[in-house]
């Protein structure tokens, strides 16, 4: 018997893993929001002499970029898979957000430097601009964050939804920090208040930067191992035995399988059933939606294991 190479999708895979769709249109007008928050904040900033409102402006800018790169990406992905790109666009999201992440790594840092400078000269705030500002971006922020929360399983929206809770958070701080200057004259704050969003942004973006990485090197999907998918296609009636196996992930909840499974020699009908065995067990237990298996007959050498040397065989009971 030849070897059999067998593609196995699940043509509705793709669209059936459904969490909460947002709409487009609803970072569009986040990011028209958004624009109209930062030329408040940095009015605000310049006539309150805050560097934490001018650092948060320059926050909150950073949004701009990252919601623009995330709604060309959101329209990108709902694109079917074409002769160039043939397992379609689910891959624009996560690199939008690898993208927003490395530039809002890049913003913190500047960010903490220009704080850290203002310790060393001290500069008298104005309290009012500080707080009247703040409620201003706290009111915007905190709209768009409730409107992103139903996407927030999505990693390229985490990152919009992330850091706009962050920018809701210093929001906050810099409210309290303006009313503890009014009553302590206490100039620090204000620079402090500055290295403090600046930590915040590089802690949120360091994790989305690990996590679309991840996903764009092709590593293997979260709570999920190899040798579990291994043993659970070996319980396939027929099966013998599995290696050179693989999993990655398209995108959020579009995960992908190939692997070369030995068989007894057998009519293609019966192939046929193992196949569709194999797709419907990997489907329903790790909801992997495009399996690609090839048949190989028992007892050959193995040709490949890149993944697992020692291939899994099944083990029969005494």
């Amino acid at each position: 018997m030849h070897s059999h190479a067998h593609d196995v999708h699940d043509h509705g895979s793709h669209a059936g893993h459904a969490h909460p769709v947002l709409e487009p249109s609803v970072l569009g007008w986040a990011m028209v929001a958004t624009l109209g928050l930062v030329v408040a904040e940095i009015f605000g900033g310049i006539l309150g002499r805050s560097v934490a409102l001018l650092n948060d402006a320059v926050h909150n800018l950073s949004d701009v970029p990252a919601l623009g790169i995330s709604y060309l990406a959101m329209r990108w992905a709902q694109r079917p898979a074409d002769a160039e790109k043939t397992y379609g666009y689910h891959r624009a999201g996560i690199l939008a957000a690898f993208t927003n992440a490395t530039v809002l790594v890049l913003l913190s840092l500047w960010l903490g430097y220009e704080a850290l400078e203002r310790f060393r000269s001290p500069v008298a705030v104005v309290e009012s601009w500080m707080i009247w500002t703040s409620l201003a971006a706290l009111a915007v922020n905190g709209g768009i964050t409730l409107a992103l929360v139903r996407g927030g399983r999505d990693l390229n929206l985490r990152s919009i939804l992330v850091h706009n809770f962050g920018d809701a958070l210093s929001n906050i701080a810099i409210i309290v920090g303006a009313i503890i200057i009014h009553m302590t004259g206490l100039r620090w704050i204000d620079p402090l208040l500055g290295v403090a969003i600046g930590l915040l942004v590089l802690w949120s973006s360091i994790g989305i930067l690990r996590q679309s990485s991840h996903i764009l090197l092709e590593g293997r999907p979260q709570g999920m191992s190899v040798e579990d998918v291994a043993r659970a296609v070996l319980t396939v009636p027929g099966v013998q035995e599995v290696h050179d196996v693989h999993i990655w992930s398209l995108g959020d909840a579009h995960n992908a399988l190939s692997l070369h499974a030995r068989i007894p020699d057998m009519h293609l009908d019966e192939c046929e059933r193992i196949l569709a065995d194999i797709q419907g067990k990997v489907a329903d237990k790790f909801g992997i939606g495009h399996t690609t298996v090839q048949l190989e007959r028992a007892g050959l050498p193995a040709q490949s294991g890149y993944v697992m040397p020692e291939p899994f065989k099944k083990v029969e009971s005494v």
